[in-house]
């Protein structure tokens, strides 16, 4: 069975095993495909990388938010009503 890998480096498990961190050192702040039997298993994604994906999704998420609203009516509110 053929798989797609969607990272431009690859590791075998055992690679992942001898020398994590030279995994993903080798991604270059990239994902690393981590294979089992030749086929994708995981993805070893830096933190910054990782961290830069949550973001992103976080965004996404709330521009989502805001088209929904963004034909609402406007409601006054001054700050004494709060």
């Amino acid at each position: 069975m053929t798989s797609i890998i969607l990272a431009e480096i690859s590791a075998s498990v055992s690679e992942l095993k001898k020398n994590p961190m030279g995994t993903v050192a080798a991604g270059e702040g990239f994902p690393v495909a981590i294979l089992n039997r030749n086929e994708p298993a995981f993805y070893c994604i830096p933190a910054k990388a990782y961290e830069a994906l949550l973001e992103k999704l976080e965004d996404l998420g709330l521009n989502a938010i805001a088209d929904a609203r963004e034909n609402q009516a406007e409601i006054k509110v001054s700050l004494s009503d709060l």
